[in-house]
């Protein structure tokens, strides 16, 4: 994806209102017992076949002591589960005192060590857990947003403008990957007369991108029936999007440059540049290209194929993801 640069929040947004960055966020813990999804009924079942009640270090020790070469992977992750259970346990009995803090912590860092698998089974949990939270906070912005993805007056639809199914694209026309996915909207559109295509632009690649923005909505308004060819020949031309350059294609397909310039001086469209940046930033979208299908977020240059998929998952169970 091609990813925002950050220099027009100040120009369009609240100094608190920058796009979702994930680095900014704050992760919750990385604990023993957050493990890869398909482990999880073994973990518990194990985990609860160990009596809690036992003190914290007298499991560890009867851990220990097994013969670890006989120790099966879901074995030793109940032993870990059940550690991290007893630790946190709220009761007085159970506290640690520096010595046993100490041992604990080396049997752990043993345990680690030797079983290094752990923290990459932490690490995909982590990231599922984080993408499902992603999700969840872009479907309730969907809902909250609806007229404006769906329906708003800046943007222009293509194919059936009655379609079973939408698709709206945020796309920048400098972004490599916007370019790259033009063919999957195409065939798309191609394939299936029955999809109702929206575009959003949302330049944040630079200056360029926005001035090119600007000229695209004032040919969107001189000749809105040209706008798909127009959008097809900048987004696919070589070298970047300009001003000079979208207003060179402009006039190549018999909109004047003086029409073209007159409009964007009485109609700025700042407003939806605005719009289209507080959608982003309430989606979660960080980069171009994105998809809203149904209710979800799909990031990046995914593929037609995965697109044709979800597609068809919103008309058998009117959800993107059926599973």
């Amino acid at each position: 994806m091609g990813f925002a640069s950050g220099w027009w929040d100040a120009a369009f947004l609240p100094q608190d209102a920058g796009l979702h960055n994930p680095a900014r966020a704050e992760n919750p813990p990385l604990l023993p017992y957050r493990l890869h999804a398909a482990r999880h009924k073994v973990v518990e079942s194990a985990a609860q076949r160990i009596d809690a009640r036992v003190p914290p270090m007298a499991l560890l020790r009867r851990i220990k002591d097994e013969d670890r070469t006989d120790m099966t992977f879901q074995t030793k992750l109940a032993a870990t589960v059940a550690l991290t259970i007893a630790v946190a346990a709220p009761l007085p009995a159970l506290a640690l005192d520096d010595a046993q803090k100490k041992e604990m912590g080396e049997f752990i860092k043993e345990y680690l060590v030797e079983n290094p698998e752990i923290l990459l089974d932490v690490q995909e949990a982590l990231q599922k857990k984080q993408e499902a939270q992603q999700q969840a906070k872009a479907q309730s912005a969907i809902t909250d947003n609806e007229k404006a993805i769906f329906s708003s007056p800046y943007d222009i639809a293509l194919g059936n403008p009655k379609g079973d199914v939408t698709i709206v694209e945020f796309f920048d026309y400098n972004c490599g990957y916007c370019k790259r996915a033009l063919s999957d909207m195409d065939e798309l559109l191609k394939e299936d007369k029955n999809i109702r295509f929206v575009l959003k632009e949302l330049p944040i690649l630079g200056p360029d991108s926005l001035a090119a923005h600007k000229v695209s909505a004032a040919f969107r308004d001189l000749s809105p029936e040209k706008y798909g060819e127009f959008h097809r020949a900048l987004l696919g031309g070589e070298g970047r999007a300009t001003e000079e350059s979208a207003i060179a294609l402009a006039a190549s397909m018999g909109v004047p440059e003086a029409d073209i310039r007159k409009t964007m001086t009485e109609k700025p469209h700042d407003d939806a540049v605005r719009q289209a940046y507080s959608l982003a930033n309430d989606l979660g979208i960080t980069g171009t290209p994105s998809y809203v299908i149904g209710q979800e977020m799909v990031f990046g240059a995914v593929g037609v194929d995965d697109l044709k998929e979800k597609i068809a998952n919103v008309r058998a169970c009117g959800k993107a993801n059926c599973s």
